[in-house]
């Protein structure tokens, strides 16, 4: 006898217990106040070569394959967004990221050329070849929910879906480890004030899209074992990184 398709909280639940393992061990040292600038630069020229330069990139390779409409338009707005920033400031994204990284005095030919490690290497081969996976559920799984989610999901999607307010936009900023440790100046700080404009509904929004269209058991499956590949690759590529900046588990 075969098994019954999930129901969408079981699916839900069971894709958000693959994101509540989306921590890795060098993450406090990155955000603490004992990294190095020599030691982030390494960390932000691998996250820009592996997806912030390219995520809208991703994002319609995912609405090219032609999802429903609602689908398409969800899509085409974080597109928007991503490759113009007209949703928020009007900057693209990897421009704004760019910014930030000029702030904490880094130079953008610095992201110009960038080897990338190994793990590297491989989990960006991953994310290209799943951005081009033929049922786009799939896809969209990836980039919409691992790879802009994170361990915070399942609280994110606790609360109420609502525009942070100004104040709350600027205590985000004030607090950031940049800000608070490496002394870089909120005005640099925009990438993070339009995340913090035009995302607010994000999480809400990517799993209800995905958990809405994965509508049988087969997609769900390929769902939670593409997710925990993800995991995994996303893993070896912190630890690449961690490696590279000479961090030691503590």
């Amino acid at each position: 006898m075969s098994a019954q398709v999930r129901s969408r909280g079981q699916f839900r639940n069971g894709v958000l217990d693959l994101m509540a393992k989306k921590d890795h061990w060098a993450w406090p040292q990155f955000v603490g106040p004992s990294i190095s600038k020599t030691q982030l630069k390494i960390h932000y020229q691998q996250e820009y070569a592996v997806y912030v330069r390219d995520f809208p990139v991703f994002l319609a390779r995912i609405h090219g394959k032609n999802p429903p409409l609602a689908v398409r338009k969800m899509l085409a707005e974080n597109i928007y967004e991503e490759d113009t920033g007209q949703l928020s400031l009007g900057v693209s994204h990897p421009d704004l990221f760019l910014t930030m990284m000029q702030g904490l005095g880094f130079r953008q030919k610095d992201f110009d050329h960038i080897a990338l490690l190994p793990a590297t290497r491989r989990y960006r081969a991953w994310l290209d070849r799943m951005s081009n996976h033929p049922d786009w559920v799939v896809g969209a799984a990836v980039m919409t929910i691992f790879v802009e989610g994170s361990v915070h999901d399942r609280v994110e999607l606790s609360r109420p879906s609502r525009p942070k307010t100004p104040k709350q936009i600027s205590e985000k900023i004030k607090n950031h480890p940049l800000v608070t440790f490496h002394g870089v100046s909120p005005k640099a700080m925009d990438l993070i004030r339009a995340h913090q404009l035009v995302e607010g509904g994000h999480r809400h929004d990517a799993y209800a899209m995905v958990v809405n269209q994965a509508k049988t058991q087969a997609q769900q499956d390929m769902i939670l074992a593409t997710l925990q590949r993800t995991l995994t690759l996303w893993l070896r590529y912190r630890d690449g990184v961690a490696r590279a900046c000479r961090l030691t588990q503590q």
